[in-house]
């Protein structure tokens, strides 16, 4: 099943709560959470709080994507009853195994991310353990960014590498996608689509989010 997965970090934060129920309203499957320290990344977001301040405000589960330096100290506060993922940067983790292994003993799906620059080979001894790999199709810190084509190619070959080794985990992309190019990230074998300010942006976001799944209907 492909799912939707629209980017809180590009939401109107003065009424965040609004703005979630409107990408509910058009069907959205996942709330993708952008958490950023201003360390591993050159901005800062928004922590757990913020988060946590939507559970019970929408039925979306919560899809955790950390930007962070050392997630290990903090994967148990964003670690909800509607977290469905936490994904850390293979970049940012010491030992990835261990990180990924705690993810999963808060009862939350693991999920791995790389950089456009990191090849898939830095991937090899995790694959297995994963719930999710996430490929960053922008240098990661800021929204509204291009797509970087050659990530079109990495999640082909990752989808190759899934398949031949009977592996089931989904394929996550997040950045630069628009309704112009994210027919051709779910060829490429995109499962999870992430799309922050070509939803928010927008006038009415419902429509969008509507607009997005119309295409990814026919990619079923």
């Amino acid at each position: 099943m492909l799912q939707l997965a629209p980017s809180i970090l590009s939401a109107d934060f003065s009424r965040l709560a609004e703005s979630v129920k409107e990408i509910e309203a058009g069907g959205a499957h996942l709330i993708h959470v952008d958490v950023m320290d201003g360390h591993f990344v050159p901005n800062i977001s928004f922590g757990a709080p913020v988060m946590k301040s939507l559970c019970g405000k929408t039925e979306m589960p919560f899809d955790v994507h950390l930007m962070i330096e050392e997630p290990d100290r903090y994967l148990a506060d964003f670690a909800t009853e509607q977290t469905e993922y936490i994904t850390v940067h293979q970049e940012a983790c010491v030992h990835l195994n261990r990180t990924i292994s705690h993810i999963k003993s808060l009862g939350i799906k693991a999920g791995v991310a790389v950089n456009p620059a990191t090849p898939l080979t830095t991937l090899d001894c995790i694959l297995a353990d994963v719930d999710m790999v996430l490929l960053m199709s922008v240098n990661p810190g800021f929204g509204g960014q291009k797509l970087i084509p050659s990530v079109l190619a990495k999640a082909k070959e990752l989808r190759r590498i899934k398949q031949e080794n009977t592996m089931d985990f989904k394929i996550e992309i997040d950045g630069g996608i628009t309704l112009g190019n994210v027919e051709e990230a779910v060829d490429s074998g995109v499962e999870i689509i992430v799309a922050g300010s070509s939803v928010f942006g927008a006038e009415r976001p419902e429509q969008r989010t509507r607009e997005f799944l119309d295409i990814l209907k026919g990619g079923l």
